[in-house]
Parts: structure tokens; sequence; C-alpha cells
């Protein structure tokens, strides 16, 4: 650890899987270069404070229900920052008159968690915030007003496949949509972390300027505030260090001793997060599209993951057996140890941030199949500008599946000039946390921001 900053940073996560992650990593990144750490969690999806003994913890009791999470995500986001205000307002009244601890810099709230800004300028406290998604889909947000005004915005079925001029390579179907009967709800969710988001002291981002310079330049020249671009986070730490203690759902190691048995860039790892959702047909195409490639294929299919039903019991009988041990499905998996296996040698992933950062640092090329906001954007940046990947459209059918394994797999000219990308992102991704890269240099850039916060005040209202 590098020397005491004598300083505290006020941490709160949005309290889903995928954005707990890179909050704690981030968390430990910060604590690691001398700043001490408060996580202020939520009652849903309550972490564990024996994972992470260096660090404090304070729960605020929200009230939110599991039935409400699996009702509608919108409704759910929607609501925890209705319900999380006062119980915020109490907590972060006790944390500032703590003297007993070091002083508070700044507090550190996911950009969903958009109800933290009003607080904490009721509190006089410096707010930045982390961004878990990318900048290109970020982007993609801010112009939501724009989108509307232009009429991209409801989508039209007639028009998904026209070009979003104004955003290329995006079409109208790439928007950053979710399946909703009340757009205007989801509209007013967008505007409101957008503009919390310019409403505070700078953006923390889970990426690097050779991944997203292009985005990072557009949004830079249309906010005012500091952009940091500090990521991959994950890799500022051994593997197994970086998130298995804050996973939310038990992970099955089998798994590695299993991809140990097979040749180096053999098998297909198959893994849509831990949100989204696929309907019994679909699966069903799924498997038989994995069974048909002939490639060994580690499959996670978390539990609630098909619609209806509870797990796996859709497959028919001695499915499993008549694969001899080509396939190997597992309810939820240590995802970093297995993308970084010498085995693997695709991922066909939903495309959440922090999939496809993982499997851009392991250099692994993605087949990519996107289910709904962020994942829409990423999935056309893998396949059309950063090409590592090919996009699944249209449905799910199991001869299209088998001929997109086969063309990521097999050596042929497009499945190597992807993998040859995929390498190098790989390379770029490593070479920006060295000292002098990118990630480092903005790293240090947003220390100095942080510590500058201490004579921070705020403009009278």
């Amino acid at each position: 650890m590098k020397e005491n900053k004598g300083l505290r940073l006020l941490l709160i996560p949005l309290p889903l899987q995928g954005h707990i992650n890179p909050m704690l990593q981030l968390a430990q990144i910060l604590h690691s270069n001398g700043f001490s750490i408060t996580i202020i969690h939520t009652s849903f999806n309550s972490l564990n404070p024996s994972n992470y003994p260096h660090f404090n913890f304070y729960c605020i009791q929200d009230g939110m229900s599991q039935n409400e999470y699996s009702s509608s995500l919108l409704n759910f986001v929607i609501e925890l920052n209705t319900r999380c205000v006062d119980p915020f307002k109490e907590c972060l009244g006790k944390l500032m008159c703590d003297v007993s601890k070091e002083p508070i810099a700044c507090l550190i709230s996911d950009v969903m968690c958009y109800f933290t800004q009003d607080v904490a300028t009721n509190f006089q406290l410096p707010r930045i915030v982390l961004r878990t998604g990318g900048v290109c889909s970020f982007v993609a947000f801010a112009a939501f007003p724009f989108l509307i005004e232009k009429g991209y915005l409801p989508i039209q079925e007639s028009k998904l496949e026209e070009e979003v001029t104004e955003l290329p390579p995006l079409r109208v179907k790439d928007l950053p949509m979710i399946n909703t009967k009340e757009p205007e709800k989801y509209y007013e969710l967008i505007c409101n972390f957008v503009n919390k988001t310019k409403a505070s002291l700078g953006v923390i981002w889970n990426t690097f300027e050779d991944l997203e310079s292009s985005s990072l330049s557009t949004l830079s020249q249309q906010f005012s505030i500091p952009m940091f671009p500090i990521g991959p986070f994950h890799k500022h730490f051994p593997i197994n260090n970086a998130s298995s203690s804050s996973s939310l759902i038990s992970q099955d190691q089998n798994c590695i001793s299993w991809l140990n048995n097979h040749k180096p860039k053999s098998v297909v790892y198959v893994s849509f997060g831990s949100v989204a959702s696929i309907t019994a047909k679909e699966f069903l195409e799924i498997a038989w599209g994995l069974v048909n490639s002939n490639y060994p294929f580690l499959w996670v299919v978390r539990p609630g993951l098909i619609l209806g039903h509870e797990w796996i019991e859709l497959l028919p009988n001695g499915f499993i057996e008549n694969l001899e041990g080509r396939g190997y499905i597992v309810k939820w998996a240590p995802q970093l140890e297995i993308l970084a296996h010498q085995a693997i040698g695709s991922f066909w992933t939903h495309n959440g941030w922090n999939s496809t950062l993982e499997s851009i640092c392991e250099g692994v090329p993605m087949i990519c199949m996107p289910c709904f906001t962020d994942q829409l954007v990423n999935a056309r940046y893998v396949s059309h500008v950063w090409r590592i990947g090919l996009q699944l459209e249209n449905g799910m059918e199991r001869g299209k599946i088998e001929r997109t394994i086969r063309k990521l797999m097999e050596d042929n000219i497009e499945g190597n000039e992807i993998r040859d990308r995929a390498l190098k992102f790989k390379e770029e991704a490593k070479v920006c946390l060295e000292q002098g890269g990118s990630s480092c240099s903005s790293f240090e850039k947003l220390v100095a921001h942080i510590l500058s916060l201490k004579t921070f005040t705020f403009e009278a209202s």
C-alpha cells in the first residue's frame, strides 16, 4: 500500500452483481493507494463485510424485495432511488459527524444511484460517479433527448435496420432500450442519471483510452467535468482476487478442472450474465447449436435464466450423457479464471460491459447476443468497430448458431483476422496499466483530483 492519505472515501454501488463487482474493485484500487474506504450498501443484495476486513461497511435499509426486482428491473431501479433518499441522508449525517475516523474527501456513487447527488450537495460533500458500463453506450444514453426529437425514439418496428447517422455505427435496433410498456418512465430514468452525472465533479470509467478514445472525446465535448478512464479494474490485481469475494452466487470451481483436460483455444464458453433471460425455445436452439458445432463447451445456465423454468429440466433425456464429456453445464462460474484459461477459444456473451471488457483483456473473440440497454451498443461495437466478434441477430436458430461458432473457432480468413485483432486489444489492455500507460496516468490524475476536493465548497444555490 502506498502512503496513507489520511482521507476517507465513501462508495455506494447499485445493488446488482454487474455493478457491485467493479465498485468493489475500484475500492480495492483506491485502498491500495492509501485511502480509507467506507462502503455504503443497501439491505437488498447486502454485502458480506467479512470478505473485505480492510473496509468499513454501513448498511441502509431500502425495503426492496426480490419480487420487486424480478418483476421489473426498470421499476426496481426507480423505486430504489426513491426509497434510499432518507436512509442515505441519515447515514451521511452519522458518518460525517464521526470524528474518530479520517475526514471524508468525497462520495463515489454508481451513476445509477442518482439520488445521491442532491443529498451530497445538501451535505456539502463532493460527489464523483463511477460508470460501470462503457463510454460508447453512455454517449447513446446522453443523446436520448436528441433521439426523441429526431424520431428515432420510441423505436418503430419498421425502422429497426435504419442507421442512426448521428451515432455511427449504431442502427435503430442497437439503441440502448429496454422492453417496457412504459417507455416514458425509462426516458425519465435515463435523463435523471445523465443529468446527475453532469452535476457531479467527475466520472470514473472502467475502460481504457485505446479502446474508447473516440467515445471519450465525444463525451468530453458534451460534459464539462473531468473523465478518468482507469480500467480495466480487475487487471489491477491477480485474477483470483478480483471478484470472487463479491459474487452473489456460489461459483462452481470444478469447471476449471474440466477445462484443464482440453486443448488450447478449443472450448466455447457461454454465459449470459446475472440479469438477462431467454425463452425455452431459445434455450433449446442454443443447446442443439452448441452440440452440432462439435466443439467442447462450458455453459453457465443461471437458475432463472430460462423464463418459466427452474434450470435445465427442458433438455431431452440423455442429452448430457450423450455429450460424453464434451459439454459441461454449471449454475455459476469463476468467469475471470475461465476467460484467462488457455482452453477457451471463444466467449458467447450477452455483452454486459464487465463480460465484454474481461473478454477483451484476455484476447478472447466474442459471439454477441445482447438482450437490452447498453448490451445492444456494446455488441455493435464488438462486431463493427473493434471487430473482435460476431453478432447473432434476428432470432436463435441452431443452424445459424453452429455456423457462427465454426466461423469463429475454425482456421479461416475471417476467424483468423478476428483473433488477431482480439490479441492486439489484449496487449493494449495490458500496456495501459503500466507506468506511463494511459490508465495509469489517468489514475494519478484521479488521485490528485480527489485530494484537491479537500478545499472544495459548493456554490450557494
